[in-house]
């Protein structure tokens, strides 16, 4: 039997159920397809393509040690299949389940009514505690550790079909995709994965617990595991189960808390996933209904001013140009430039939510829409954390350090002001000259912001909705550490 294994976001040979399966049935194409219209989507971007490059280009050597060639095709992911299907005589297609956005969950219906009339036999296997189809969700969590205690696969040995043209891993350019210069984001490469898990699990993770709420301490203390596990060039298993060793090795102390932390936000990871395959509408519309009548248009001089770190409240706009520089920010400051985004500036959770996704590295589709709306209040079921950006600055920037890093303009601002320039008696010498003055105020915007969120919720239908809402959420994990308030695409 010929088969065709199809890699997605799965970039890795180690532990990957699907190539086990398909080494199993016969010889094997392996094959990734780049798909332009995918990449020429408002939540995609050159960054992200960069590290998928450089994924890819692992994979391939990978695949080579196993005496196969990783097959690479630009074009429509149906046309691609057929063309190598009708060429070398395939009879079954073998991948991994993806919980994508809207596009792949539509590709993959797409692929699969294909597949059935063309009379070819598509097996797509689990790679995670996500559960498709799932029928009870009081059992989701059983599955999911289940899954994770599993022993992991090794890497098979293949018998690749003769004459495979193994193809060009295409740039940025050809693609035709925007410039995006990200100076200092993180590279792809099970290899440079691997090593960042070692290093995280025997020298930097320590403080992870204490030290992940600050953009300063927080670049090295988290594991910066994410785009790697995002991408699948680490399975999420191998993880969770290293950490485990480790935390076995090293019984109480500052590891203990830091491992079982980090361990509660792998699963974590899981439970939102599951959230986006239970409901594919999460990415697009209100889980709330009635939160669909808070925002009903964008102010587009305020969303340019976010989206360029420019709107005058500094500590805001150093994430944002640090996110921009990097293609990553820690949890709390992922969650404070949504909120302020969602709160003070009044902006719609879709249109700042398409602009987070293509600037993170890391993003997850699964993760970052449920974090999304949870941030801007579009859930009717969490609290609202009204993020305040003059507190937050001082609370993680206490020195100022981050802050004056990305944003040079406040120079001349003494460290007693940096985080609110307005209230310094020499502000007229920068604000509205090298920096803007604040396009909000902060003690208004966030007043009006509260009154209109409880006012809605506070109405019988909304209440109401709120309950359903409740009632058909996915499951949370069980006695486990809860997620610090937002973790749009759970950077780890």
């Amino acid at each position: 039997m010929n088969v065709l294994i199809w890699f997605k976001r799965d970039l890795r040979t180690h532990d990957h159920p699907a190539l086990t399966l398909a080494a199993g049935l016969g010889a094997v194409l392996p094959l990734y397809i780049v798909e332009p219209d995918y990449w020429a989507l408002p939540d995609t971007s050159a960054r992200q393509w960069a590290f998928t490059a450089e994924c890819l280009e692992d994979l391939r050597t990978q695949l080579a040690s196993l005496n196969a060639p990783l097959v690479v095709r630009v074009g429509d992911a149906q046309a691609v299949l057929e063309r190598l299907c009708r060429q070398h005589n395939i009879t079954r297609i073998v991948s991994h389940q993806e919980t994508g956005n809207a596009f792949t969950y539509a590709r993959d219906r797409r692929i699969a009514a294909w597949a059935q009339s063309a009379g070819i036999l598509w097996d797509e296997v689990p790679q995670s505690g996500v559960v498709r189809r799932l029928a009870n969700r009081s059992q989701w969590q059983d599955l999911r550790d289940g899954f994770m205690a599993a022993p992991q696969h090794e890497a098979p040995a293949l018998n690749a079909l003769p004459g495979l043209e193994p193809g060009l891993i295409p740039t940025a350019r050809a693609l035709r995709l925007a410039e995006d210069t990200c100076a200092h984001r993180q590279h792809g490469g099970r290899s440079t994965g691997l090593d960042l898990l070692e290093s995280f699990l025997t020298q930097r993770g320590a403080p992870y617990r204490r030290a992940m709420s600050s953009p300063m301490t927080a670049e090295r203390a988290c594991s910066r595991l994410s785009p790697h596990i995002a991408l699948g060039s680490l399975s999420l298993r191998e993880v969770v189960q290293a950490t485990q060793i480790r935390a076995a090795a090293h019984p109480g102390g500052g590891w203990s808390g830091a491992l079982a932390s980090f361990q509660s936000r792998l699963a974590w990871r899981d439970h939102f996933i599951q959230k986006l395959e239970d409901q594919p509408a999460i990415e697009s519309r209100c889980v709330q209904t009635a939160a669909e009548l808070l925002r009903r248009s964008s102010d587009p001089a305020r969303l340019q001013a976010w989206t360029q770190g420019e709107t005058g409240l500094p500590f805001l706009d150093a994430c944002l140009r640090y996110l921009a520089a990097t293609g990553w920010l820690n949890f709390r400051a992922r969650a404070m430039v949504m909120a302020c985004a969602s709160y003070h500036l009044w902006l719609d959770w879709r249109v700042t939510g398409t602009v987070l996704a293509r600037r993170f590295t890391d993003y997850e589709p699964g993760i970052h829409w449920p974090q999304v709306q949870m941030q801007s209040g579009a859930t009717g079921t969490h609290v609202p954390r009204i993020y305040n950006p003059v507190k937050q600055g001082l609370d993680q920037d206490p020195t100022g350090s981050f802050t004056r890093r990305w944003i040079p303009e406040l120079q001349a601002v003494p460290d007693a002001y940096l985080q609110a320039p307005w209230r310094w008696t020499g502000a007229g010498r920068v604000l509205g000259r090298r920096y803007p003055e604040p396009i909000v105020d902060i003690t208004t915007a966030q007043r009006d912001a509260r009154e209109a969120v409880w006012g809605l919720r506070r109405k019988p239908a909304a209440r109401v909705e709120t309950v359903e809402v409740i009632e058909r959420a996915s499951p949370r994990p069980a006695k486990r550490e809860q997620p610090s308030h937002g973790q749009l695409s759970l950077d780890l």
